[in-house]
C-alpha cells in the first residue's frame, strides 16, 4: 500500500469537494465549480539528511524542528507540490496591480483544501500502522514575525523542506520552482512509512532560476530586487492592503504567475 499512497491522494483530490469552489464560497457566480489544483507532484527525502540539520543550525534557526522532533518514528519526509489550474494562473495575469478573485480563492480555499488533504494522508498512513505527522496542521506548528526589519519564520518551512527533498529550488522571489513551475501550494508530511527516496537533481539553491529578473519587474509592491531578492516589509504591507480590500481573503502571487517559471522550469538564458 505504501507504493500506492500517491494514487490514493490523487483520487481523493479529484473527489474532494474542497478542490472545487462552492456556491457559498464563490466571489462571483461564474467561479462556481472552478477546480483549484491540478494533479500534484512529490518527492521523498530522508529524515536523516544533513540538510535538515543545516536548516536548524545555519539557515532557519534553533526553533526549526527536525523531522524526528515532529515524529520520533520518522522514516520518510514527503514534500508535495499542488499546481494551480491554468485558469487560476492566467486570471492573475490580467491585472498587474491587484490579484484576481480566482487567485484569492486559490490562496484561501486552496489552503483549506490542503489542510484537509493533510488530515487524509495522516489517516491513510495511520490506518497502515505508520505514525504520520503533517507539521503545518499540527498543534505544535507556529509561524511568527520577528525583528525590526520584519522577518517571517516558523518551526517548519514547506519551501526549505521541498528543496531538501528534491522537489525544486528557490527563485529570486523566494518561491520554489518545481517541474510544474512555481504557481501552486506546498504540503509535507513526516511519516514512519518507508517510502523510496529521491535524489536531489540539483546542487545550488537557485539552480532552476535563470536570472531573468521578471519577478522584480512585475511585483506590485516593488518588494523584489536584483540586489536584495525579496524584502518582507513592502510585501507584507501590500498583502495587508489586500486583506482590507478582499476581507476575509488575501494574497498576491504576481511573482508566481507573470514570470517564465510560473508553470515550468525556465530555460537557461544564453
Amino acid at each position: 500500500m505504501n507504493q500506492n499512497w500517491d494514487k490514493a491522494l490523487v483520487a481523493y483530490l479529484n473527489d474532494s469537494n474542497l478542490n472545487v469552489i462552492s456556491p457559498e464560497q464563490a466571489i462571483q457566480p461564474e467561479y462556481i465549480g472552478q477546480t483549484i489544483f491540478e494533479a500534484p507532484i512529490w518527492c521523498c527525502g530522508d529524515p536523516n539528511d544533513s540538510l535538515f540539520t543545516r536548516l536548524k543550525s545555519e539557515v532557519i534557526g534553533s526553533h526549526f524542528r527536525l523531522p524526528h522532533e515532529w515524529n520520533e518514528q520518522a522514516q520518510s519526509v514527503v514534500s508535495i507540490f499542488f499546481p494551480f489550474t491554468e485558469s487560476i494562473v492566467k486570471s492573475n495575469n490580467l491585472d498587474r496591480a491587484y490579484p484576481s478573485d480566482l487567485w484569492l480563492h486559490g490562496r484561501i480555499e486552496g489552503q483549506a483544501c490542503l489542510n484537509d488533504i493533510g488530515r487524509f494522508l495522516i489517516a491513510l498512513f495511520e490506518s497502515q500502522g505508520h505514525h504520520t505527522v503533517c507539521p503545518c496542521i499540527s498543534k505544535d506548528f507556529f509561524a511568527v514575525e520577528v525583528g525590526e526589519t520584519l522577518s517571517f519564520t516558523s518551526n517548519w518551512s514547506e519551501r526549505h523542506v521541498a528543496y531538501t527533498c528534491g522537489l525544486g529550488t528557490f527563485g529570486r522571489s523566494k518561491g520554489i520552482i518545481t517541474e510544474k513551475g512555481m504557481a501552486g501550494r506546498l504540503l509535507s508530511i513526516v511519516t514512519a512509512a518507508d517510502i523510496p527516496k529521491n535524489e536531489r537533481p540539483y546542487s545550488d539553491i537557485y539552480e532552476y532560476c535563470n536570472g531573468c529578473n521578471a519577478c522584480t519587474k512585475v511585483c506590485p509592491a516593488d518588494a523584489i530586487s536584483v540586489e536584495h531578492g525579496k524584502e518582507h516589509i513592502p510585501c507584507s504591507q501590500f498583502i495587508d492592503e489586500i486583506k482590507v480590500k478582499a476581507k476575509p481573503r488575501y494574497g498576491c502571487g504576481k511573482c508566481q504567475t507573470l514570470v517564465p517559471c510560473a508553470r515550468r522550469i525556465p530555460k537557461k538564458r544564453s
